[in-house]
Order: structure tokens, then sequence, then C-alpha cells
């Protein structure tokens, strides 16, 4: 950013760098959920970890843009309290009144003045409720700014999610495989349990921040036949998800991870890592974890080939 000179610049913000930013300011700011995560930064309350994010709106004015999801209840609670400088821009997966976006049955539709668009969910190439939402979000960025529509559209349709991101890792005899890595909260979890009708396999595990299981609770007795726990310590999910499963495993590695998922799986099941914790207890970072569950998959295959 010191190097180059662009007109816009697109940054994405945690809530670790907003807790020391005073003098920046955005001129669109994006605030799509917030659910319990790194609580152990914040005194293991949640609204200090709140308060942190509502920081990205410091030093925005009227002549600014605030995107968000005012369908999420904490996100929404806060709207009702917080004096709010910038133009909102709401996106919601229902009909709503008011500038922003919304999905109305097949299509999302948009709103911005006298400027209104739509546009068919079914040639998004992303799947789930969660790329919905980011994808109102991202367009009404694109629009704040004065792009035009046809643009993005065009962008929409084949764009294609980044690694780690219910991303997929292959399959074997029948049964898919779709590496998740990235999802290190409960919240991210549930729009990727969301994101299947199949029968699923899950591997969850790794460093706990303070989860509460029980947003995922129902979602996970709907959804889930097994669950493989990876993770040095997995007492915790074992403990939560005991009886509301049919089968837990447990275990400390990838490769057993792996094994385990697909002696459980049966045809037309889809094997999920989609951990809701952190990844240092075993890996160096989520994208380490994502490539070695990737590469014991791969290796599986070959196994499964040669027998």
């Amino acid at each position: 950013m010191l190097e180059d000179k662009f007109e816009y610049y697109v940054l994405e913000l945690s809530s670790f760098q907003l807790d020391d930013m005073f003098d920046f300011k955005a001129h669109v700011s994006i605030l799509l959920n917030i659910t319990p995560d790194h609580l152990d930064r914040y005194e293991y309350k949640f609204e200090n970890y709140v308060n942190s994010k509502f920081r990205i709106l410091q030093n925005q004015t009227s002549s600014d843009y605030f995107i968000t999801f005012t369908d999420d209840p904490i996100i929404s609670g806060q709207l009702k309290t917080r004096e709010l400088k910038p133009q909102l821009l709401s996106v919601s997966l229902s009909e709503k009144n008011g500038k922003g976006a919304c999905q109305s049955g097949e299509n999302l539709k948009f709103s911005l003045s006298k400027d209104s668009f739509s546009f068919p969910v079914n040639k998004l190439p992303l799947k789930g409720k969660h790329n919905m939402v980011n994808t109102m979000a991202a367009v009404l960025a694109a629009k704040a700014i004065g792009l035009d529509e046809n643009k993005f559209v065009e962008a929409m349709s084949d764009f294609k999610n980044a690694s780690h991101r219910l991303e997929d890792a292959g399959e074997i005899n029948g049964v898919k495989f779709v590496n998740d890595s990235k999802a290190t909260n409960v919240d991210s979890v549930f729009y990727a349990l969301d994101s299947f009708i199949e029968p699923l396999i899950w591997i969850a595990g790794g460093l706990d921040k303070g989860n509460d299981y029980s947003q995922i609770e129902q979602l996970v007795k709907d959804k889930v036949k097994a669950l493989v726990c990876m993770g040095k310590d997995n007492s915790k999910l074992m403990e939560f998800f005991s009886g509301k499963v049919q089968k837990l495993e447990d275990t400390d590695n990838v490769n057993d991870a792996v094994q385990k998922a697909f002696a459980l799986a049966t045809k037309g099941d889809v094997v999920l890592l989609s951990p809701a914790c952190a990844s240092f207890d075993l890996f160096k970072n989520y994208e380490d974890r994502g490539e070695k569950f990737k590469a014991q998959v791969l290796e599986l295959k070959k196994e499964v080939v040669k027998n």
C-alpha cells in the first residue's frame, strides 16, 4: 500500500487491528456478523468483543457507507443503541424496505436511492446462505463507489472461492471431501453445515477459543451422522456432542482423522473439515491444516485405487 497508488484499497480488518486503530477512516465499512470469538483477549466478556468490532465505524461521516447484515441479532440490537453517522445499507435474506440488498425468492435484489436491479441466485457459483450475504455486501460496496453493475455481475458469474473455504478436496467411492479449514469459529461452521443437504461426517477440533457449541447443536443433530474430533484436547467437543451424533471418534492427527471419517462414510456422504477452532495445537495455521487434509485425502484415494 505504501509503494503502489490505487484509487481504492480493500482491507480485511480483524478485531486485533481495530483495537489499535484511532485515525483510520473507511469510506465503505462492512460488518456482517458478530459471534463469540477471541474471548480470551477480551476478558471473556462478549460486549468487549462487540465494541471492538464496531470500531470499524470510527471517523466515518454522512458521506460514507456502512454495510451490515441486519438479520444478525447482535448487530440489529446494536443498531438500536448506537448513533450511526455513515449511510446504512442493509443486507438481508428476506424482503425488507430501505436501501440495501435482500434475497427475494430466486433473486438477489439491490436498491440504492433511485438505482435498483436484481440478479438470479442460480447464476452464482458459490452455494450457501453465507455466500448470498457475502455477495450482496460485495455488490453494495462496489455500487457505493459508483461501479457499473454489469461489470461485477459478470465477475460474480465465474467467481471461484479462495482455498480452505468449502473447497472441493476430492471424491473417493462416491464420498466427497470438503476442506473448510478457514472455519475457525462456531459461526463459520454454522454456515458450512447449513450449505449441505447430504449426510455429513464432520471433522472438527483444535485450539478452543471459548466456543459455545449450542449455536450449532440442532444443525449437527439434523445433518451430522458422525463427528471426528481432531486436536490435542478434544474433551470439550466430545462432552458436548456425546449422545447428539450417532458416532464419535477421537484423534490427534490428520491422517487418522481422514481414515476414520472415510470408514464412517457411505456413498453419497460428505466428509467436511470445518474445525470451529484455531489450528495452532497441531498445525502452523489454518492453511497448513487445510493443505495437510487435502494431501491425506489424495493419499487415501491412491490407496483405495491400488486395492
